[in-house]
């Protein structure tokens, strides 16, 4: 989760810079440091930053962080906070419990505490304890707190706002995750992210502060394939003494230790207003605030939840101009204008009253076309869904499969020769350079190997704009008892493209997700898959605003290894995965069907052109 790869974050994992810099503090600010009692008697390390010349009474502006506050205030002025300043707000940093300069004991995602238990603690609480206390130290503020933050400090402002004190009246959850087996950092549909979980909690857990596992070998992928098992992680690794790896190994399935986690159950309504904010290129938590938006607004009846998506990876908003990604170009500064449009606007609203109306419903990035649309509602009014179906010889077509036709594609999957995620060598997550924008990386580096199926349309007589969801339905067999399916949804850019030309050919990831074949009807109780049997597959690719332009093709690719972003399917039914040894890895013949009965395509929100 949690470590945004933007200039706001880019040395969270340097931990020895962070310690070797002296705290710098703002010419216009006085910064003083305090360790904060929480109800429990543990303290909490936290800094504040009040302006030395208010003109007038000053809300606070609160951010929580697990990566260590030292450091920070001075690139956080000169960045995510810069357009904020002038409105006139005291900043207050503070290291979560356990990390950093902060008593007590990490809990990675700490579950909401006993209500029942006064003494109990969550981040909630704890969040709520530092609020009393600002309230009566902080001098001349105006009674009001505003909390934001990306990634797992996006995840602490959505804890907070879930429970929140009275005195906080704006919340910023930005890329935070909201359920850890679903579709967030650690899992995708029960699929696991072995090499970010494994290279998060080593960072997270080996030490109280950032720490980077080191590799032997340059190429990641290497490393995880020798690795072998899952089984080998604690016998070669861990040693069983990183609690978060422990649990993964204990709950390889949806069960209660997950559920209690998932802040879903508990967006049950609108508690302050909530401005959501999520990348389009998030290669960490892209699912969680689109799913806290989506289920709160069914609750707003204030017209208080609001959402912006940009053309960001992770965290990409909170710093510099984020005028491109990669090679991919945004024609605009969409870092810079979301800080002082977007963000400084809102809470200068709802904690200074500065400006009458309340923020656009949904800004939304439609990517392809390079430009801002504002929308009523999301997904918006007017969109259709079309379904673009699988057919024999590699098409994609919005025609229905014929009768007669050849029934299915098929290829083998070799756990011994994994589909790579991005091109190899796969530098490590943290703090390798390509890990922040894989997901605009060509994807040219799998088309055509013989374990990928590639299905592409006719260059395309009309844009294509998709607005919401984006659908797979997969008919799939299996030789094994157990399997995985990746399916990729890709833009292919023509051969005489020409803005910018080393674009020409390229293929564009705009989606890519993961089902386990285990989990085909139930999270919570596995079961084997019977060889050869056609199965319904659905794969959520979630949200999307993006234009496939008049001359383009639109691709889907389907796999059954995506490594090592997603750790290896043995493809033999095994009761947990993180337990089994290497002899239970085995190839298996693949089958995607595409007939009648059996009609595999993706189902897109269109938009019409304009």
């Amino acid at each position: 989760m949690r470590r945004p790869a933007s200039a706001l974050f880019a040395l969270l994992v340097t931990t020895a810079i962070l310690h070797a810099q002296q705290p710098k503090t703002d010419a216009r600010f006085e910064r003083t440091e305090a360790m904060i009692p929480m109800r429990d008697g543990k303290k909490l390390f936290t800094t504040v930053h009040a302006p030395k010349d208010p003109k007038g009474p000053v809300a606070i502006v609160l951010l929580r962080t697990p990566y260590g506050i030292d450091g920070r205030t001075e690139r956080l002025f000169r960045d995510y906070f810069k357009e904020m300043i002038d409105d006139g707000y005291a900043f207050v940093l503070q290291d979560i419990r356990g990390r950093f300069k902060s008593e007590g004991t990490f809990v990675m995602t700490r579950p909401a505490r006993d209500p029942k238990d006064p003494k109990a603690v969550d981040e909630a609480s704890d969040t709520s304890d530092t609020i009393d206390w600002l309230l009566k130290e902080v001098k001349n503020n105006n009674g009001r707190v505003g909390m934001l933050g990306i990634s797992y400090p996006g995840w602490l402002a959505a804890v907070a706002m879930l429970d929140p004190h009275p005195a906080l009246k704006a919340v910023s959850p930005q890329a935070s995750p909201v359920d850890m087996f679903l579709g967030d950092d650690f899992h995708h549909n029960g699929a696991f992210r072995l090499s970010y979980g494994f290279e998060y909690v080593a960072m997270m857990e080996t030490d109280k502060s950032n720490f980077s596992f080191k590799f032997d070998k340059h190429d990641t992928y290497e490393w995880y394939l020798k690795l072998g098992a899952l089984s080998n992680v604690n016998r070669l690794h861990f040693k069983n003494t990183l609690p978060t790896w422990n649990d993964f190994v204990a709950h390889p399935n949806y069960d209660t230790f997950w559920k209690t986690q998932s802040l879903e159950p508990r967006l049950t309504k609108v508690t302050v207003p909530t401005l959501n904010v999520a990348g389009w290129y998030d290669q960490e938590d892209f699912r969680g605030p689109l799913k806290i938006y989506e289920l709160l607004e069914k609750h707003d009846t204030k017209n208080q939840n609001f959402l912006v998506v940009g053309p960001w990876n992770h965290g990409g908003w909170g710093g510099g101009k984020a005028d491109k990604l990669g090679r991919i170009p945004f024609d605009s500064a969409t870092g810079e204008r979301f800080r002082k449009e977007i963000q400084a606007p809102f809470f200068a609203h709802y904690l200074k009253d500065v400006g009458r109306d309340a923020p656009p419903e949904a800004r939304m990035f439609q990517t392809g076309a390079n430009k801002w649309e504002t929308y009523d509602s999301w997904p918006p009014k007017g969109v259709v869904s079309r379904k673009l179906h699988f057919h024999p010889k590699g098409k994609l077509s919005f025609d229905p499969p014929a009768e007669g036709a050849p029934e299915a594609d098929e290829y083998v999957s070799d756990p011994a020769n994994p589909v790579p995620y991005r091109p190899r060598p796969v530098r490590p997550t943290y703090p390798g350079p390509e890990w922040p924008e894989w997901m605009v990386q060509d994807q040219r580096f799998t088309h055509g190997r013989p374990d990928v199926l590639s299905y592409e349309t006719e260059p395309l007589t009309e844009d294509v704009v998709v607005a919401g969801s984006m659908k797979v339905k997969l008919f799939g067999s299996t030789s094994g008892t157990d399997c995985d399916w990746i399916v990729r949804l890709i833009d292919v850019y023509p051969d005489d493209y020409t803005k910018p030309a080393d674009l020409a050919g390229s293929q564009l990831l705009i989606a890519g997700e993961p089902v386990r074949a285990r989990f085909r009807k139930s999270l919570e109780k596995p079961e084997p898959v019977k060889p050869g049997a056609v199965e319904e597959y659905t794969i959520d690719l979630n949200w999307g605003h993006h234009r496939f332009r008049k001359g383009h093709k639109i691709m889907v690719q389907v796999s059954s290894t995506w490594f090592p972003v997603i750790d290896r399917n043995p493809q033999k039914f095994v009761p947990n995965i993180f337990e089994a040894v290497d002899g239970d890895f085995q190839k298996a013949t693949q089958r995607v069907y595409h007939t009648p009965k059996f009609a595999s395509h993706i189902a897109l929100d269109v938009l019409k052109a304009k």
